[in-house]
């Protein structure tokens, strides 16, 4: 597989700035959504240079679903995705769609695995990243690696280009531009914000930034309690409310695996919900989702509730509860008020958390490119033709499950039409 690094030195451009290549399209960041634009858009004839600061394409995408790629989820819609504007993710979705997804994996003849609730996962990330670089090598694409990104900026008196990016090796320029550069998630495995650098250098918005797909930290009143169940794990269902507890009736509601953590909560319920989640909001925890637990207190009156709960659920987090809210006697000795409180509880466990873990332990970044400035359409900036945005760097954000990738795909092969 041929990797192209960049001529040492090339012509000059007007305005004598040395120019080490050029080409019709030139691609920043060699991720999913940068390498799909780029095959896209060689494959209709136009020349494409990609360029990423790592050695290697797709580091993210080597590392997604713990080294296996949750590369779609097949219910994917709009209402799985967090944007300002809640319509703008479906015109990309719709061009190209999880089963787009699922055709690119089994043309190259990957392993395909159903993981239950809509997540299709192959089975090495690796190959995932290897098969979309070949597709954009194949197309005609070239890719030059090691190459880190400094800046980019308007060529307007260069008739056979529109765009100049500079690079710590030199400057590329280009007709079209198009920013694939990720967001601020995984900084051990490069991650930067020049993507977002360069919107607000042609005058774009970025909304705020925060980790999303991410652990919760506790609020103090509960950190000690969270610390001493660290380590103990059970499925849980998630709402999230408002600041006074009433349930945010338009968001999904999450079911997964919970995991206590020296820090807060975790697991794949919390990840999930952190992408709806915004400062100030309530989690309400069902504990025991499906479970009745006014029959099992009518069928176990005499027994302690300590122990009836450890039947319920692990035994640390039954006493603990029990510690924290001064739960204890039998369900008969118990007022039936106070059993409808328990209950209550247990189905709704209310935490507020303090804020979520940092960029080095989402898998996502919440905020972005502002999309009210960009075409959902063609991803081209409203007011400045010939500059696209595509992948994690807009303010796109899915949920757990492979939602992520399908947007990758979806906006790369969306910009690939145009650029």
């Amino acid at each position: 597989m041929t990797r192209t690094t960049p001529p040492a030195s090339s012509a000059t451009s007007n305005n004598s700035i040395a120019i080490l290549d050029s080409a019709d399209v030139l691609v920043l960041g060699a991720g999913a959504s940068g390498l799909v634009c780029a095959a896209q858009c060689a494959a209709r004839g136009r020349s494409v240079l990609v360029l990423d600061h790592a050695d290697r394409c797709g580091r993210k995408v080597r590392v997604s679903g713990g080294g296996k790629c949750n590369f779609t989820n097949l219910g994917a819609t709009a209402a799985d995705y967090a944007c300002a504007n809640p319509h703008f993710v479906k015109s990309a979705l719709a061009r190209f769609t999880p089963q787009d997804a699922l055709a690119f994996v089994r043309r190259h003849r990957l392993p395909v695995v159903d993981m239950g609730r809509n997540m299709l996962f192959s089975e090495d990330a690796n190959q995932v990243a290897e098969a979309l670089l070949a597709d954009a090598l194949a197309a005609g694409a070239r890719c030059a690696f090691g190459v880190r990104v400094l800046g980019a900026e308007p060529l307007s008196e260069n008739p056979n280009a529109r765009f100049l990016v500079r690079t710590e090796r030199g400057a590329f320029s280009g007709q079209s531009l198009v920013v694939a550069t990720g967001g601020l998630a995984w900084p051990q495995v490069g991650a930067t914000a020049i993507g977002y650098e360069i919107a607000r250098a042609f005058g774009l918005g970025v909304t705020p930034l925060r980790p999303g797909l991410a652990p919760f930290t506790a609020p103090p009143e509960l950190a000690a309690f969270c610390a001493d169940l660290a380590g103990v794990s059970l499925p849980a269902r998630i709402v999230i409310a408002d600041r006074d507890a009433r349930p945010r009736k338009k968001l999904p509601i999450f079911a997964a695996d919970l995991l206590f953590t020296h820090r807060g909560i975790s697991g794949p319920v919390c990840l999930d919900a952190s992408v709806f989640w915004t400062p100030g909001d309530v989690l309400l925890i069902d504990l025991l989702p499906g479970a009745d637990v006014a029959a099992a207190f009518a069928a176990h009156r005499k027994m302690a509730l300590e122990n009836l709960l450890a039947r319920l659920l692990p035994r640390r987090l039954a006493q603990a509860l029990c510690a924290l809210r001064g739960w204890s006697g039998t369900p008969a000795a118990l007022a039936p008020k106070k059993l409808a409180e328990i209950e209550a509880a247990l189905h709704g466990l209310p935490l507020r958390p303090s804020g979520t873990e940092g960029h080095e332990r989402s898998e996502a970044t919440l905020g972005g490119v502002d999309v009210a400035r960009i075409s959902s359409k063609t991803l081209e900036a409203r007011d400045v033709p010939g500059l696209y945005f595509t992948g994690e760097v807009l303010d796109v954000t899915g949920r757990l499950g492979g939602y992520n990738l399908q947007w990758a795909w979806a906006s790369g092969f969306t910009a690939g039409q145009f650029a």
